[in-house]
């Protein structure tokens, strides 16, 4: 590894792989950065390993992802897998941890293609063993083939649930029911986004065709639902929910939730990059202008980590920051970037006119973002519950910042990661202000696990 590149990405998922193949092909020095062991990021998670059978349960959009890591497999980029980036700073410095040993590299450009993480929201019992978020399941099915043998119970409200549903039932997974939190409303405020959803129609095709399946394979799909709450004494036994007014029970020892996706801030953060609310994603993302760039010169962002638009729409933006890369580097003119990136953008620009109607009508209800059971555990950390974050409101502490130093919570290993989101909209609801004005955690590094050991392999400069 070099202590220096003109272009280092981070990230091997569809936009990183995508830049990195535009990059190299005109010469420059280029490594990726990746804390799996191979290409492909969660989206195509063990693409180049998993066998036949197992890539057409997982459907076609999974399959696509075997082209985009050829083509990074053919270029100059150096690639070093199984590689923790645990600094960014504005210097455009980066700590690494590869072979267990901490090394700070640099580079000229760096594209942060972090993608994105499944969106943690507390509810009674989440903590309990046996309750699992969807993207681990789906983790296990990719990577190993892994999947649940006494029947499971989805929740949650997201795509994602839809796809794993239909993913277990061509696998013969037995599914007792599919708990939809999406309030009916949804329906109603989504539909004047519903005709530029059509111009992206495949997607909502796709949709359609894994209802048909769920239904005809004798699925039973709850819709509207609240109020889940996991049961159990050490271990999971049951899910009990809300549904029309009554409430029901479903015995089970596995549940996976899902509640969408928010963008993986953590780097950008640290290295201080202007971050903004956004109300229709419900998240915070890096601010960044059409190419990726950042308020850090030389700092690009790139796919779900910019913004949640789905892996196709990350793949063509990885494209259009490779190409900006190249012409801040002075490799391209601005009429030869420009030129080059027309279709890309057209395509990009195809994936993304679903995204408004599927922002609209999954949306995550406040109630649900911000849950009023005093005794659920909010960050696992420290275990912290909903009930201190609201008495530490109560005292007069209205920002995440403030609650942390006065509760612990978001100071743990995870560093909040886990409990970011919640304890934001938590607090706002204490407060009765809006999300935006609570801010999120401060990020420093490192912004991953680091051990003493590990930090003390840095060479006398790099230190």
């Amino acid at each position: 590894m070099n202590n220096h590149y003109q272009l280092l990405i981070i990230g091997g998922g569809p936009a990183g792989l995508a830049a990195a193949t535009v990059a190299t092909s005109h010469g420059i020095s280029c490594a990726l950065l990746d804390e799996q062991p191979a290409p492909g990021g969660q989206i195509y998670r063990s693409i180049e390993s998993a066998p036949e059978q197992r890539a057409k349960k997982l459907g076609s959009e999974y399959q696509h992802g075997q082209d985009l890591v050829a083509e990074f497999r053919k270029c100059d980029a150096d690639y070093f897998p199984r590689t923790q980036v645990w600094s960014l700073n504005a210097q455009l410095e980066v700590g690494i941890l590869h072979d267990d040993k901490s090394k700070i590299i640099s580079a000229d450009q760096i594209l942060v293609a972090s993608g994105a993480m499944e969106r943690p929201v507390p509810f009674p019992g989440w903590t309990l063993p046996g309750v699992m978020q969807a993207g681990a399941g789906q983790i296990l099915f990719k990577s190993a083939g892994v999947i649940p043998s006494d029947g499971v119970v989805l929740a949650g409200s997201g795509p994602l649930l839809l796809l794993l549903a239909w993913q277990y039932i061509n696998c013969g997974v037995d599914i007792k029911a599919i708990l939809d939190v999406t309030p009916f409303s949804n329906y109603l405020l989504s539909l004047p986004k519903l005709p530029r959803a059509l111009l992206a129609h495949h997607y909502l095709t796709k949709g359609l065709v894994y209802q048909k399946d769920l239904t005809l394979a004798g699925v039973s799909t709850k819709f509207g639902v609240s109020n889940i709450k996991a049961e159990g004494d050490d271990l999971l036994q049951s899910v009990r929910y809300r549904h029309f007014g009554r409430e029901h029970t479903i015995e089970t020892d596995l549940l996976l939730t899902h509640f969408g996706v928010i963008p993986h801030i953590w780097l950008t953060q640290a290295a201080g990059c202007e971050h903004q609310w956004d109300s229709s994603q419900q998240c915070w993302r890096p601010q960044h202008d059409q190419w990726g760039n950042t308020s850090i010169e030389g700092i690009i962002v790139a796919g779900d980590g910019a913004g949640i638009n789905g892996a196709r729409s990350a793949e063509h933006a990885g494209r259009l920051a490779g190409l900006q890369a190249l012409f801040a580097l002075g490799i391209l003119t601005p009429a030869e970037r420009d030129k080059q990136s027309v279709n890309v953008r057209k395509w990009m620009q195809d994936e993304r006119h679903i995204r408004p109607f599927l922002e609209s009508y999954f949306a995550i209800p406040q109630t649900i973002l911000a849950t009023d059971d005093n005794d659920t555990i909010v960050c696992r950390c420290e275990e912290i519950t909903a009930g201190q974050i609201r008495e530490a409101v109560k005292n007069g502490h209205h920002s995440s910042n403030d609650v942390k130093f006065m509760t612990r919570c978001g100071m743990g290993p995870c560093q909040g990661r886990q409990c970011a989101n919640a304890v934001a909209h938590i607090v706002a609801d204490a407060g009765g202000q809006a999300v935006s004005l609570t801010s999120h955690y401060r990020g420093r590094p490192p912004v991953t696990p680091l051990t003493l050991e590990q930090l003390a392999t840095l060479s006398k400069e790099d230190a």
